[in-house]
């Protein structure tokens, strides 16, 4: 899919303007400043070849880690800039990788999903005049509504984890409660560090940009605020880990008090079953000497001996609170 957006300088002054773009022609006769390449065809490549003379590589969005492959510039004055922005979904929250290129002043964008991030702009860049300028103004936006959502996205984390606290923090917790607490605790934790990597990784863009000398004052400033903003996000995060560990720590505190309440019902009945267990070994010597084998109440003398010897036990236990 492409997405090409202008600015409209008529009555919307600076307004963002999404543009129909069907063939060749039609983008041959537009004048963006934005971009977007979400699943690009190689119809859509060749599109973009022939009227930017940008070439876009075929591995543009894989995974590589090192910062030389994901933040340079090329001889022919191209900025790379990689990024990972999230998708925060009820299934499978996600990071994203973007491919940004900054070229002859259009921002290309190559993406293979749809990004909450990016129709937050589109929606901001309608409705408020004059908030984007130039190509390096789309992408600081971008940043900018990324920690915004990485926020956002922080704020329903700690309400699912209030949700969470209140089922463990109550008198009793089941174990099949205590493993479907697990379970949305750790997805919460999952999401919480893809924040952490989520706004790291934008840090390490916004610096770049800042190294590379391409942003006017107003620009600049733009970036160390938006990196100021991260540093909030960072702290949040740092909280929200803690108070996972604790959720984490007590749910399988939990766990192991109700293991231990089996554990000990099998303690309990393996002493009180010692005392007969002792009685019936003692008259199953058979000795000639033992008055009670010739003994006409013998045998349920010793019957009713081993039932005194386990109602004992138990009587002592129940009364030091020990089977409750």
């Amino acid at each position: 899919m492409l997405n090409v957006f202008t600015l409209d300088n008529g009555r919307l002054k600076g307004g963002l303007f999404q543009e129909e773009i069907e063939t060749a022609e039609d983008l041959a006769l537009s004048r963006p400043v934005w971009v977007d390449l979400e699943n690009p065809t190689a119809v859509e490549k060749g599109w973009i070849r022939d009227r930017f003379g940008l070439v876009i590589p075929e591995d543009i969005v894989d995974e590589d880690l090192e910062e030389s492959a994901r933040f340079y510039e090329e001889d022919n004055g191209e900025l790379h800039i990689r990024s990972d922005f999230l998708i925060d979904d009820d299934e499978a929250p996600r990071n994203v990788r973007v491919a940004f290129i900054l070229y002859n002043n259009v921002l290309f964008s190559v993406h293979n999903e749809d990004l909450p991030v990016f129709r937050l702009l589109r929606l901001r860049a309608r409705r408020i005049p004059a908030l984007i300028e130039d190509a390096k103004d789309v992408l600081l936006k971008l940043y900018d509504a990324d920690a915004e959502y990485s926020a956002d996205v922080l704020e329903g984390i700690y309400d699912n984890l209030e949700k969470v606290s209140a089922r463990v923090l109550k008198k009793d917790v089941n174990d099949t409660e205590a493993g479907e607490v697990l379970a949305a605790i750790a997805r919460e934790e999952d999401l919480n560090g893809r924040i952490r990597r989520n706004v790291m990784d934008t840090r390490r863009a916004l610096s770049f940009m800042m190294r590379s000398r391409m942003l006017s004052a107003e620009q600049f400033e733009e970036s160390r605020q938006i990196l100021r903003d991260i540093d909030s996000l960072d702290s949040h995060t740092a909280f929200l880990f803690d108070k996972v560990n604790f959720l984490m720590d007590a749910t399988v505190g939990f766990i192991n008090i109700n293991q231990n309440k089996i554990i000990k019902i099998f303690s309990v009945a393996s002493v009180a079953l010692l005392p007969p267990t002792l009685i019936a070994s003692v008259y199953g010597m058979n000795f000639k000497a033992m008055p009670e084998l010739d003994w006409q109440y013998g045998y349920p003398f010793a019957l009713g001996l081993m039932l005194a010897s386990v109602a004992a036990p138990f009587i002592y236990f129940r009364r030091k609170g020990w089977l409750k």
